[in-house]
């Protein structure tokens, strides 16, 4: 991606670790802290109602108007920008601004904690799959993008035989 564009609890978050992580100052594996550093470097814009000022490497604010500061950050980026923040997931879905989804499916089950969509949509999402990819530790990786909404079909729904 060309830009990271978070929420401002999740940008905290990320700006509490990642950039000790990429100077040195945490051990962890060299992939690790190579992606820190590609991250330290990477652009990075935060939505955020109480925040502007942002010290972290190439961090911005998108001011103004939320459908208006994310289109053009797309229109900017070609590249892509890799969204990472549940409720900002929700505000921008809602304004139909996510063109692709990428999911990690971990091996777990939670018995708590966020809830994806919570407050719902206003209509159903229909994705449809580019790439899915199962990784060394269990978790699946999956990416979609929107597909049109053909309302009232399920369209080429099979069934699943999870016993071959």
């Amino acid at each position: 991606s060309g830009a990271m564009l978070w929420g401002r609890v999740t940008y905290e978050m990320m700006e509490s670790y990642w950039p000790a992580v990429a100077r040195g100052d945490v051990e962890v594996a060299p992939a690790i802290r190579e992606w820190a550093v590609k991250l330290e470097n990477k652009p990075k814009y935060v939505v955020s109602s109480t925040r502007k000022i942002f010290m972290w490497n190439n961090s911005h604010p998108i001011d103004g108007d939320l459908r208006t500061g994310v289109q053009k950050l797309k229109d900017a980026t070609p590249a892509g920008v890799l969204l990472g923040s549940g409720k900002l997931a929700t505000m921008l879905d809602r304004l139909e601004l996510i063109d692709e989804y990428k999911f990690l499916v971990q091996p777990m089950i939670a018995g708590h904690g966020p809830i994806l969509y919570q407050s719902g949509l206003s209509n159903t999402r229909r994705l449809e799959l580019i790439q899915a990819k199962s990784l060394r530790n269990g978790t699946v990786a999956m990416h979609y993008r929107r597909a049109a909404i053909r309302r009232g079909t399920m369209d080429g729904a099979e069934p699943i035989d999870f016993e071959t």
